[in-house]
């Protein structure tokens, strides 16, 4: 994504700039410490790219954006790396396949860390030793950190997809998890990174509590960044728009209410599901969520920790829009669009205090319900990404950026759909309320979840 400062940044001294920057790239390969260096070349689906890869690539963007053109002398690691490591950016020239990322047994995993020990040393220098770095430098710093924590997000999800393909079903982690657990949360605090609730919400349980329905004014309400600082450009310009009176849920559907949607024959009922879906689910087998499997004694999921009970008062999750979509039209309700989801965020007051985040659960990002009390703000924020029913196109009034970084976003504003509020494996200190996701309607390997309104003459 293209990025925008809406405000000038308020000044920061280099060491900030250079302590933040290390927290960023420490958590990076602090998830993939409990990797196996076989595990990390693996590409199972197009959707997934190899930990090593996502390493490797992050790194590329420093060294392509910031250092190659702000550190007068900088070396090249290795002159190959611009083609094995950039993403999609055709302006920088041709580049691996997206489908073959995973044929890249070399460099050795041994070579990536070297190749980010190597930029990370001169961007340290460039920091500390010039004094003249001018304001855009610092907008592509940020943007770069941003950059890197959207793939912390992908390595975590990544890494479930990866191993789940294996028939051991191996666990990401081990007995010494509490170990990495503090080591988490080290590198959270070092990151600057509010970390009032992070342990606390890591631990919260509930019961599975009776839904009720959330009102939400009618009118003309303003959607879209209206604070300060660092938003993507997708989420510009603020503009109205003019809403009916709706309700949504006070929370996330549970697994238990997705279970009665699957024993009610929901997956084998054509009436509920987009022809699209329905041909798809029945192409593919569908049966239950990804990752769902069915054992003697009930449903089991696959977990960072390998297979797990499924527990009936958490979220759903790892669905595609079609299934959520088909949910709702089971349930008698629908799905919200994009505008009545930030609206009901404001409306709410919705805080990233009640979420679980990936700094809350770093290594075992698995969702936790909060509960749905007014003051948790509706579990809005943080959990799973919420389906909306909004197709991802531009705000009016958007501009696409000149330049590579123009194809951030701009090329991809077709045949998506928008998700909002993060999850558990967003780093907290990304997320904002005007943040857009988007993916295509079929993918389930992310925290995808669902939440449901209904208009008031339902």
């Amino acid at each position: 994504m293209t990025h925008a400062l809406v405000s000038p940044p308020a000044p920061r001294v280099a060491p900030a700039w250079l302590a933040r920057y290390r927290a960023v790239r420490a958590q990076s390969q602090a998830l993939c410490a409990p990797l196996l260096p076989e595990d990390t070349v693996v590409q199972p689906m197009l959707d997934v790219s190899p930990p090593k890869w996502h390493l490797a690539h992050t790194t590329w963007f420093w060294e392509t954006f910031l250092l190659k053109e702000y550190a007068p002398g900088y070396e090249l690691f290795h002159a190959e790396y611009a083609y094995l490591f950039n993403s999609y950016y055709n302006s920088l020239g041709s580049r691996v396949n997206r489908a073959d990322r995973g044929t890249l047994s070399r460099p050795a995993l041994a070579d990536v860390l070297a190749y980010r020990a190597h930029v990370d040393a001169a961007l340290a220098r460039l920091l500390t030793e010039r004094r003249d770095l001018p304001p855009v430098f610092f907008e592509l710093l940020e943007l770069g950190l941003q950059h890197e924590q959207q793939h912390q997000e992908l390595l975590a999800t990544d890494i479930k997809y990866i191993l789940s393909t294996s028939p051991l079903a191996p666990a990401y982690l081990g007995e010494d998890l509490f170990e990495l657990k503090v080591k988490s949360e080290k590198v959270r605090v070092e990151a600057g990174a509010s970390a009032e609730s992070a342990l606390n919400v890591s631990l919260l349980t509930s019961n599975s509590k009776e839904a009720s329905w959330l009102p939400v004014p009618g009118g003309v309400h303003r959607i879209g960044f209206q604070e300060s600082g660092f938003c993507f450009d997708n989420e510009l310009a603020a503009h109205d728009v003019l809403l009916a009176p709706f309700e949504l849920q006070n929370r996330l559907v549970t697994n238990a209410e997705f279970l009665a949607f699957i024993e009610a024959g929901g997956y084998r009922d054509f009436r509920y599901w987009m022809g699209e879906g329905w041909d798809l689910a029945q192409a593919e087998g569908w049966e239950a969520p990804l990752y769902w499997v069915r054992h003697a004694d009930g449903w089991h999921r696959f977990t960072h920790h390998g297979l797990q009970a499924v527990r009936p008062e958490a979220p759903v999750t790892h669905i595609s829009f079609y299934e959520a979509d088909a949910y709702a039209n089971w349930a008698g309700a629908r799905l919200l669009t994009e505008a009545e989801w930030e609206t009901a965020a404001r409306h709410f007051g919705a805080t990233t205090s009640a979420g679980t985040w990936l700094e809350s659960n770093l290594f075992d990002p698995q969702p936790l319900p909060a509960d749905a009390d007014p003051t948790q703000c509706h579990q809005l924020l943080g959990d799973c990404w919420e389906w909306t029913y909004s197709a991802y196109h531009a705000y009016p009034g958007y501009a696409r950026a000149a330049g590579a970084l123009g194809e951030y976003n701009g090329k991809f504003m077709v045949n998506q759909l928008v998700l909002r509020g993060g999850s558990c494996a967003t780093p907290e200190n990304h997320i904002r309320i005007s943040y857009r996701n988007f993916f295509h309607a079929d993918k389930r390997w992310q925290f995808t979840g669902i939440r449901l309104a209904r208009s008031f003459n339902n």
